[in-house]
């Protein structure tokens, strides 16, 4: 229901491209030196809440990592969703969504690797399911009544998190610590097979969603996703202002272990309230 090389040839060309390059990295070393200091003094939070605002950029979907856990009915009918940047969904195309106008959010579930859940932290977990609830009832409230039992006219609506990797914010002030450290980390996320603005050791959040028909259960819609963290802008000279909002919102979240799961679940509530909107025929937030 939701819906994401260069060569090199010759000197001249080096050349150019060393240039060009230079000149795309001049900003956030400067950048990065004041932030720093403001970072390691523990003013990170709140100077994200000052500067920035929601970036939907500040995580994006990684089809490698995307899970199967079994929480879904059929994996095989899933297909790159619209509305999203790499979700894969499936939804019964003969199904109205305009006769639903209530949601029920059911007790969101947790399915991890032995290896995640010893690094999870349990009231880590609680806190994060809650703020995903939360962020999800305060997305969908604008166009549905939520409700607590199942019924007609009740879209049901169930989640799983199935991959929880919190940021190694260690790694992060160590890369920050080193002049133009940054340069080898902007390019270590496509090295590592991550997509770019990423680096190795931020975080990822995955989910499986099901979506049903609260009087008679039928499986109506299912996705599957996995969100990675992106510490730096993907293209620094692509619209300067969204650019830089999300290189400063992701910079900052690379140094809270958990600021990536969050921005993701705020992502996917954004997003599976405006495909329903669009689905029912309302105006979207």
């Amino acid at each position: 229901m939701m819906n994401a090389t260069k060569g090199f040839s010759g000197p001249t060309t080096g050349q150019s491209a060393v240039s060009t390059r230079a000149r795309r990295l001049t900003y956030p070393v400067a950048l990065i030196g004041g932030l720093a200091g403001t970072l390691l003094l523990g003013g990170c939070a709140e100077l994200a809440g000052q500067l920035t605002g929601p970036s939907g950029d500040v995580t994006v979907s990684d089809p490698v990592r995307i899970t199967r856990s079994g929480f879904l009915s059929d994996y095989q009918r899933l297909t790159k969703a619209p509305g999203g940047d790499g979700a894969l969904c499936w939804r019964n195309p003969e199904v109205d969504l305009k006769r639903y106008d209530k949601v029920l959010i059911t007790r969101i579930l947790v399915s991890l690797k032995a290896d995640q859940q010893e690094a999870v932290d349990p009231t880590d977990l609680k806190a994060l399911v809650d703020y995903f609830h939360n962020a999800l009832s305060k997305s969908l409230k604008p166009q549905m009544q939520i409700v607590t039992q199942p019924g007609p006219g009740v879209l049901v609506l169930r989640i799983e998190l199935t991959n929880l990797v919190p940021t190694q914010v260690s790694r992060s002030l160590a890369g920050t610590a080193i002049p133009y450290g940054f340069v080898a980390e902007a390019a270590s996320g496509p090295a590592s097979g991550r997509p770019a603005g990423s680096t190795p050791y931020l975080g990822e959040t995955g989910i499986e969603m099901q979506f049903l028909d609260g009087a008679s259960n039928v499986v109506l819609g299912e996705c599957a996703d996995t969100q990675i963290g992106r510490k730096y802008a993907a293209d620094i000279d692509a619209g300067a202002a969204a650019a830089t909002n999300t290189w400063i919102k992701g910079y900052m979240s690379s140094f809270q272990s958990w600021s990536y799961a969050r921005d993701a679940f705020d992502k996917w509530s954004l997003q599976i309230a405006d495909r329903l909107a669009v689905l029912r025929g309302v105006k979207p937030r």
